[in-house]
């Protein structure tokens, strides 16, 4: 991948938070329109990637360029309007907020009220039930409905990049496959790469183009998804040796 097709680029990165480090070197890519996992078990650095990404973990040694300019360093807020929308684990919706007020603080690095309005309304479409809930506080939602609810407000900065942490971890098997639905055609309608930290390898796989594989804060695997979907070693690790049942599309 060379730079002019490359949209997120880490190169040596660590990173961690005081004394303690978590990240050791790592270096990885996204590019326009991709969607790319991140496996491994917990502990691995997988949450931390993330928040180096979008900020919150200062960025010790190394580079981290998004879209042509460099952007570690830079507080919270530019990066998201840099273009680069982080839904963290455990959702983190503003609870005692509506639905659409929540939407509306998705939207805070904005100014074209039009825009929002229209963006809003997008969001109604990918999310049904959110438009029956617009009024509804945010925290008495179920918690397959608060997860829509972070993908859809992360949506309104327009990002061009969406950083996914856990986004199945707790829902029922209906909710995981209507989340992953959108979140394909989220991609594939609007562009948005995406950069998934996911516990179902299984299904993450299947919707990412590559995949990095970490451990202890080091990427020690890396390939198109397909080909670690199909290794000895992801299958012993993560999938299992017993060949699963075919799943109706």
């Amino acid at each position: 991948m060379t730079m002019t097709d490359t949209l997120l680029s880490l190169v040596d990165v660590t990173s961690g938070y005081g004394p303690i480090v978590v990240l050791h070197g790592v270096n990885l890519t996204v590019a326009p329109g991709e969607i790319v996992a991140v496996l491994g078990a917990n502990g691995a650095g997988k949450t931390t990637l993330l928040r180096t990404i979008s900020g919150v973990a200062p960025v010790r040694r190394g580079s981290i360029v998004f879209n042509g300019r460099p952007i570690m360093g830079l507080e919270g807020a530019r990066i998201v309007g840099e273009g680069v929308s982080h839904i963290p684990e455990g959702r983190e919706i503003f609870s005692g907020l509506t639905v659409r007020e929540n939407l509306n603080m998705g939207a805070f690095t904005r100014r074209d009220k039009d825009g929002i309005a229209s963006d809003i309304e997008q969001a109604f479409g990918y999310f049904p039930v959110l438009r029956e809930r617009q009024a509804q506080l945010a925290g008495s939602l179920s918690g397959g409905q608060q997860q829509m609810l972070a993908i859809a407000r992360g949506m309104m900065a327009r990002p061009k990049l969406l950083l996914l942490d856990e986004p199945s971890l707790g829902l029922s098997p209906l909710y995981t496959r209507d989340i992953w639905q959108i979140l394909v055609r989220l991609n594939r309608e609007r562009g948005t790469a995406i950069l998934l930290v996911e516990q179902n390898v299984r299904l993450a796989l299947k919707i990412a183009r590559r995949a990095y594989v970490m451990e202890l804060g080091k990427i020690v695997l890396e390939g198109p998804a397909d080909e670690l979907a199909s290794s000895e070693q992801i299958r012993d690790a993560y999938l299992g040796r017993t060949k699963q049942p075919a799943t109706a599309e």
